[in-house]
């Protein structure tokens, strides 16, 4: 029975995923604060009412470089909307993603995450991870890794939560 759930599940467009996370008992996102390159602390409470992507990226991750140009263009496309990204980096050392940033320009807050404290509490087991958090603070999609064209499954993921 549980393996026909689970084919069930992974044969769900993600539409109609997002729907039955839901239905569903949706989990709340953990809450966390970290230090920002521009602004000082950020804390995710803070964001409620807003949407929320929350990007877990390293300096070293490949695919994680050839994404931010993307979540760059999603941020540009609905940031009035009321959809925020935080882009956490997990690098130890802040320069390393200080450094890749002179490279690869983003307008949304980049918090750092040096002691992997807040990659703990989201259970982070690949580079990228993404998680799309709604208005209420609950976790509505988590997205391991990144192939050109993930970016489109988040874009409509935000307009599917954006008409809620």
């Amino acid at each position: 029975m549980k393996k026909a759930f689970h084919f069930f599940i992974s044969s769900l467009s993600l539409g109609a995923l997002l729907a039955v996370s839901q239905a569903s008992a949706v989990e709340t996102a953990p809450d966390f604060t970290l230090k920002s390159k521009e602004s000082g602390n950020i804390r995710l409470s803070e964001q409620r009412g807003n949407m929320v992507l929350i990007n877990f990226w390293a300096s070293w991750c490949g695919p994680c470089r050839q994404e931010l140009p993307e979540m760059e263009a999603l941020y540009q496309e609905y940031q009035d909307l009321g959809f925020e990204i935080l882009a956490v980096n997990v690098d130890e050392n802040s320069a390393s993603a200080d450094t890749l940033l002179n490279d690869i320009e983003v307008s949304f807050p980049v918090l750092y995450d040096p002691n992997g404290e807040v990659s703990q509490l989201y259970d982070v087991s690949a580079m990228p991870t993404t998680v799309l958090v709604d208005r209420d603070g609950k976790q509505r999609l988590v997205h391991l890794g990144y192939r050109a064209g993930d970016e489109n499954k988040y874009e409509k993921a935000i307009k599917m939560l954006l008409r809620e």
